[in-house]
């Protein structure tokens, strides 16, 4: 059974999170990404939180700017520092003086992960990370990778002033079109609920998400009229940051059209403890495509001895 709790933080920011599991057992947490809400886990929830499963207490929040969690207006409220803030004061709350038994992330998600992990390891045991770039690995394909860069122009797009607008259009067309095959057509696990389950989410707003890129300076390079804007390649990222010490799991689908495998070169420098495991023919949206696969590679990882 899949619990909606509203756990008010003591920030003042209030994360409506998706449980399931019994308070007090190990705590598996898990964040999602653009454009997507804390729903997109129930079955991982429900898989783990079983007692032949490991029985977690499996917990899953909307991103603050996502749905009915808090949605501060300001830019600057969706910087890392603030992200990261609202994860600490959610493991305190459920974890209260323990770790996580495991952060698993996606997309946006994953690049708070990240962060954290590289910050605060204590709060955790083990992270997982899926279709998330590692900041090192984004940092130098938008750098120096015109695969990735062209790859990653939608972020400009997502910035604009009217993103908000212009994605709610036409029952949300454009956003819907996020998850099409590269065909065009409609995958197969985007039923009518599950469109139902992601534009009730949609509709209670969508500047907060699209603050997470406004805020964000990892963006490509671009021409614009006014001249340049370097985007990344103004950005330099100290080593202190980019080292992740944890055992951590990387499960990647080979196909994302917007994050590309050379995201996945040089891991291993940052992540000495990584099992990476590569995934074909899933896309960004593996979660949906392969949940039985996604709940295998977490159970062992979480039974592996690293």
């Amino acid at each position: 059974m899949i619990q909606n709790l509203s756990t008010p933080l003591p920030h003042g920011t209030t994360l409506h999170c998706r449980v399931s599991g019994v308070a007090g057992r190990p705590v598996l947490l898990f964040l999602h990404g653009f454009p997507e809400g804390a729903f997109i886990w129930d079955e991982l929830l429900l898989h783990f939180s079983r007692p032949e499963n490991g029985g977690y207490r499996c917990v899953a929040p909307y991103l603050r700017g996502f749905g009915p969690s808090s949605s501060p207006a300001e830019v600057d409220a969706y910087r890392a520092k603030h992200l990261v803030q609202d994860l600490v004061a959610l493991i305190a709350h459920e974890c209260p003086g323990g770790a996580l038994e495991c952060l698993v992330a996606h997309d946006w998600g994953g690049a708070v992960a990240w962060n954290l992990a590289n910050q605060q390891p204590q709060l955790m045991k083990r992270l997982a990370i899926i279709n998330s770039p590692h900041p090192g690995a984004f940092l130098r394909e938008l750098q120096h990778n015109p695969a990735q860069q062209a790859g990653s122009q939608y972020m400009h797009f997502l910035c604009r002033p009217d993103a908000e607008a212009l994605l709610a259009e036409d029952d949300f067309r454009r956003l819907f079109a996020f998850f099409n095959a590269p065909d065009g057509s409609a995958p197969a696990w985007l039923t009518d609920s599950v469109r139902a389950q992601y534009r009730a989410v949609w509709q209670q707003g969508l500047t907060g998400a699209c603050n997470y890129y406004r805020a964000s300076p990892l963006r490509p390079p671009r021409q614009t009229e006014d001249g340049n804007d370097p985007g990344a390649q103004a950005i330099t990222l100290p080593e202190s940051m980019l080292t992740v010490t944890l055992p951590t799991l990387v499960l990647w689908g080979m196909d994302d059209p917007a994050l590309l495998p050379g995201l996945l070169d040089g891991l291993p420098g940052w992540v000495p403890q990584l099992q990476l495991r590569q995934v074909e023919k899933a896309s960004h949206w593996i979660v949906h495509e392969h949940p039985e696969r996604v709940a295998m590679e977490l159970q062992r990882f979480l039974q592996s001895k690293q």
